[in-house]
């Protein structure tokens, strides 16, 4: 329901509009400026948003082989329904107030495709196991001193960095652009997407941001906004952003890790901590920790999506690579941070900045609830040292291919994420694979051009 507050917002804001916006299965907003009127009429009910958004790829190219929508079923448009408590109000557009929102299907039950509606499923089985779920995600960004415009007119070559060279947690780069570094630090806040921390990481022009933890939901809604209003925002200084996994092979990748503990149903105690374990893990948190090991490689395009994703899941290039776990280590797959009873949480270091949070995040919560509800064992030991040569316990998938052939034949995932869900997902993800193989790249040029 709407609240009289933000319905008298609404009313009375000048622009006489409000942006909607829905969640693709790329994590990409696909949506749309309605009147205050029409705003009004769907606000208690509903509406109707044309289901090709899951319908096509991330260049609005239409799918051959998805079930869900396509030619076959003439593009309808599908319920949908606006979340209420989304409600922003966006700082670099004059407030225009903005809502988040879901697809249904004719019954009014959820989407089995629409990612936000996934996450709702698997809320739903931690609550009913009686946790209540904090989480929070990170990105790591490049930017660039381009326009859209200027980026295809270069054919994405020769870019300018917002800064040269290699310099995190840098004082003086941030000083340098430093309207846009607090732009983005306290516009952000006023959408409602607060920010822990925000720094320069080590790459040219690269930035990384924490944002603070809250309900799953939540958190998930901040993470997608995060992204969207990153670039917004970028525009608006002449920079051009990119959550790219890898834009370089000599530079370091973007990791969009995912902070996660469970807590008691009234979020009073942090059911992961336990002072008198060697680890200071309770039992609960190791099975967890097990749980996602174990799912890892039956759910890896959730974390890594597409073709880009794997060029970032490399060794030494501060990405996991293996199946393992430490303790606050950043070589590792699962990075288990115990300081104390209110901050003990698991980092999942797999996930990149290009990963939908919501099925990020989705994945994570149901790959750890596994681990509780099966009552599995954390055999591993925490790996000490470089977990780039722990191999024993198994290496992550190395393409998208081999990724989603898995997750396609995984009774795991179909377990945890549903049947209907990971029927969809994949097919995305094979024509995502499809498309790939298709394309000649840079690399092809120099190595077949003249001397082949």
């Amino acid at each position: 329901m709407v609240s009289k507050e933000t319905l008298d917002y609404v009313k009375s804001h000048p622009s006489g509009k409000v942006k909607i916006a829905f969640t693709d299965i790329d994590g990409i907003l696909r949506g749309k400026y309605i009147s205050v009127e029409k705003f009004l009429s769907i606000a208690e009910s509903s509406t109707g948003f044309c289901d090709v958004i899951f319908g096509w790829d991330v260049g609005d190219h239409a799918y051959d082989n998805a079930r869900y929508t396509g030619w076959h079923t003439g593009y309808p448009d599908a319920p949908a329904t606006i979340d209420a408590s989304t409600f922003r109000k966006i700082p670099w557009e004059g407030g225009v107030p903005f809502f988040l929102g879901e697809f249904t299907d004719a019954n009014g039950n959820p989407c089995h495709v629409c990612p936000r509606q996934l996450l709702r499923k698997v809320l739903q089985d931690a609550t009913n196991a009686g946790f209540t779920p904090s989480f929070s995600q990170e990105f790591e960004w490049y930017n660039f001193a381009e326009t859209p415009q200027s980026a295809n007119d270069k054919s994405f070559r020769n870019l300018v960095p917002l800064t040269p060279g290699m310099f995190g947690y840098s004082i003086l780069r941030s000083s340098l652009n430093n309207a846009f570094f607090s732009d983005l630090f306290d516009l952000l806040k006023q959408f409602n997407v607060p920010l822990e921390g925000l720094h320069t990481e080590t790459g040219p022009g690269t930035y990384e941001a924490a944002i603070v933890h809250g309900g799953i939901l939540e958190a998930a809604d901040r993470a997608v906004l995060f992204k969207t209003a990153v670039k917004e925002i970028a525009y608006k200084h002449g920079i051009l952003a990119t959550f790219m996994a890898k834009i370089n092979e000599q530079l370091p990748g973007c990791g969009g890790h995912v902070h996660q503990s469970l807590w008691d149903k009234h979020s009073n105690k942090n059911i992961f901590f336990n002072e008198s374990n060697e680890w200071k893990m309770s039992e609960v948190m190791q099975q967890y920790v097990a749980g996602q090991l174990h799912c890892l490689p039956h759910i890896l395009p959730m974390f890594a999506p597409t073709i880009n994703s794997y060029k970032r899941l490399v060794e030494g290039a501060w990405a996991p690579t293996t199946l393992t776990w430490g303790l606050d280590n950043r070589t590792t797959a699962l990075r288990v941070l115990n300081g104390s009873a209110k901050s003990c949480r698991l980092e999942t270091r797999v996930i990149g900045a290009d990963a939908n949070p919501y099925l990020a995040m989705a994945a994570a919560l149901a790959s750890g609830l596994y681990g509780i509800k099966n009552k599995m064992k954390l055999l591993q030991s925490p790996t000490t040292g470089n977990g780039y040569f722990q191999k024993a316990n198994g290496i992550l998938p190395s393409t998208l291919q081999e990724a989603t052939e898995m997750m396609k034949k995984s009774g795991i995932a179909k377990e945890i994420l549903g049947e209907e869900f990971v029927e969809h997902f994949t097919q995305t993800r094979e024509w995502e694979w499809r498309q790939h193989l298709k394309a000649v790249t840079d690399w092809e040029y120099r190595r077949y051009f003249e001397i082949i």
